[in-house]
């Protein structure tokens, strides 16, 4: 694939709200702006909440607004033995080992006075062999299978954000697969999976929302671990409900076919996206990929009221 390339990875679990559109219309934007292809990836890994009818009608909202992809649509269900590779790969490197803790213990851990807010303490690091076979055989008693970690060597990893600049973010060892039931493997990580899906496409630019820049060194740090290009990112203001709040599908009509059957019609929820990023007299995407200017763009979150009043602040 293409060695410059943008993207945007929605979860299946729901249609997306109007956040989630104007994050896609961003990702959209940032790309097309700087002659990247664009990608679209489904983030299904999630067994317990993904649902192919939802990424059927994430596509179709995203192409009724005017949003185009190059290549094939990406399912992260359908790239399991790649991630098992990947794994394979780093266990063989002595960068995984099992993590025995369950979330209380984590909770406790986290506590304490010296711990790091959000940080793995590192408990289940460096147990010796004896100490591993009896957390091993507790855990299996418990009818439960343990995670697995990645065995980190820096406490942070710095990044480049178009807003936010160099930017440091925190770096411990995180899950690579979720612990589960006897008989029955985990989930990949996100933190995990994205990193290998970016890294096979060849994404060099990251667009989502703010809410994610913490986690960026955690990823970056294991794609320079994996030999991948350490993309640049593009962290944009969140969309907040009524109550300043992230948006959420609670706050109302808020789905693109929802905002569809009010007055003004599927153009006016364009022209409210438009309305939101500074563009209030641009009625298209294409029209609005014309003069968008990165530069210029609102850094505040967007009120959902706002967006509707056509009067971002």
């Amino acid at each position: 694939m293409n060695a410059k390339a943008g993207r945007y990875a929605p979860s299946p679990s729901g249609d997306l709200h109007f956040g989630n559109l104007r994050t896609a219309v961003l990702a959209w934007l940032f790309a097309r702006l700087s002659g990247r292809r664009f990608y679209l990836r489904v983030e299904d890994i999630d067994s317990q909440r993904s649902s192919r009818t939802s990424a059927e009608r994430q596509i179709e909202d995203l192409q009724a607004l005017g949003i185009d992809f190059d290549g094939e649509v990406i399912y992260q269900s359908e790239r399991l033995g790649r991630y098992e590779e990947v794994l394979g790969e780093l266990e063989e490197r002595g960068l995984i080992y099992e993590c025995y803790c369950t979330r209380r213990d984590i909770q406790v851990a986290a506590s304490a006075a010296h711990a790091r807010p959000g940080i793995y303490p590192g408990t289940c690091r460096d147990l010796n062999p004896a100490e591993r076979e009896r957390k091993r055989a507790e855990t299996a008693a418990a009818g439960r299978v343990p995670s697995l970690r990645l065995r980190t060597d820096t406490a942070s990893f710095t990044v480049h954000d178009y807003f936010a600049g160099e930017y440091a973010s925190d770096v411990d060892d995180f899950i690579i697969r979720r612990g589960g039931n006897i008989g029955q493997a985990g989930d990949f990580a996100y933190n995990f999976v994205v990193v290998i899906d970016d890294g096979d496409c060849g994404i060099d630019q990251i667009t989502r929302g703010d809410d994610l820049l913490d986690s960026s060194g955690r990823q970056a740090y294991l794609a320079d671990l994996l030999g991948f290009q350490v993309p640049s990112y593009v962290h944009v203001p969140l969309v907040l409900g009524p109550e300043g709040k992230r948006l959420a599908k609670r706050d109302g009509a808020v789905t693109l076919r929802e905002m569809s059957a009010q007055p003004g019609g599927r153009g006016g929820v364009v022209k409210r996206l438009c309305a939101s990023l500074g563009y209030p007299e641009t009625a298209t995407l294409q029209e609005l990929l014309e003069v968008f200017d990165p530069t210029e763009m609102p850094r505040e979150p967007v009120v959902f009221d706002d967006a509707f009043d056509q009067e971002p602040r």
